[in-house]
């Protein structure tokens, strides 16, 4: 089922040159654009960009409109090149340490549902059960889209083998050697792709966020654990392994109190949200049972909340 699903998506999608997928790619993070500002930004020709843009839009992938704002002298308006966003439609999910997050997405990762469900057993198969269940449901009320659903992308801490579609190790789901993708389209009957949490992220913010335009920028996400993703020339960095930019486990005091990765003083061990709680509770402060209640310890002026969070500001400055 995994590979008629990709195969029909192979043969609705036309970008089957470099070009037309810089193309796509480009329009869709920074469209709607000119064809003369779309050639500008992807270095190619006019020639090319027309060459790759006719087969996306007669497949119905791009559409091309007047600008309204354009008052050329002579002749007739300059066309804006845009993604229909109503094209195909995608399933998202995200799994952490105790919940599972869905959502529904068009084309241009515009958000149309939105779910999330607890996960009360961390073991693969009963994951593999409720990543089952939540996409049924989102296939079922994407039906009245009438769209296709055409891929599923998971998102997972840790270290993951992007390529392999392998979850190599995720300390929150305790997972070692997990053949994700795979199992998740047999269970699903959609082609699945994993990817680190915090890569994913970068991936967004590169596409549709902050970085849109950007050749090179970093993505630092503080919470349940301490991550980082890189773009550099354009590209989002993997490294040799698939960790690069792991500032999380990267040692900023020696002495510092252990981590799961089994190293002392990681930037994760002093700066995340575990950390944060677990530093204010020996301090003998006042009892914080979550990050938020440490947050509003720390904004009330608590001193042992304060240097909680002085403290892993400073981790991760030095990371």
């Amino acid at each position: 089922m995994a590979s008629s699903s990709a195969a029909s998506t192979a043969e609705t999608f036309p970008a089957g040159t470099p070009a037309a997928a810089q193309i796509f790619t480009t329009v869709l993070s920074q469209g709607p654009l000119t064809r003369l500002e779309l050639a500008r930004r992807a270095g190619l020709s006019a020639a090319a960009v027309t060459k790759a843009v006719r087969p996306l839009i007669e497949s119905g992938y791009l559409v091309e409109d007047a600008d309204p704002e354009a008052r050329p002298a002579l002749g007739r308006p300059a066309n804006l090149v845009r993604v229909d966003g109503g094209r195909a439609l995608f399933l998202g999910l995200k799994l952490t340490g105790d919940h599972i997050f869905g959502v529904l997405t068009d084309l241009r990762c515009r958000t149309l549902l939105a779910r999330h469900a607890p996960l009360s057993d961390r073991a693969p198969r009963a994951v593999l059960a409720s990543t089952a269940e939540m996409v049924r449901e989102l296939l079922t009320e994407a039906d009245g889209y009438g769209v296709r659903v055409v891929g599923l992308g998971i998102a997972v801490s840790g270290d993951v083998d992007r390529a392999e579609g392998v979850v190599r190790y995720s300390p929150f789901l305790e997972w070692r050697e997990v053949p994700l993708a795979e199992l998740a389209t047999a269970v699903t009957g959609l082609p699945a792709t994993v990817d680190n949490d915090v890569r994913a992220l970068t991936v967004a913010e590169q596409w549709f966020g902050a970085g849109v335009g950007l050749s090179d920028f970093a993505v630092v996400t503080v919470g349940a654990g301490v991550g980082c993703g890189l773009v550099v020339h354009g590209e989002v960095v993997a490294g040799a392994h698939g960790v690069a930019g792991e500032i999380g486990h990267v040692t900023v005091d020696p002495n510092g109190p252990p981590c799961h990765c089994g190293n002392r003083g990681c930037v994760e061990a002093i700066a995340a949200d575990p950390a944060i709680l677990a530093r204010i509770r020996e301090a003998g402060g006042a009892e914080a049972a979550s990050i938020d209640e440490a947050v509003a310890l720390a904004r009330a002026g608590d001193a042992h909340a304060r240097e909680a969070y002085s403290r892993a500001g400073e981790a991760i400055g030095r990371g």
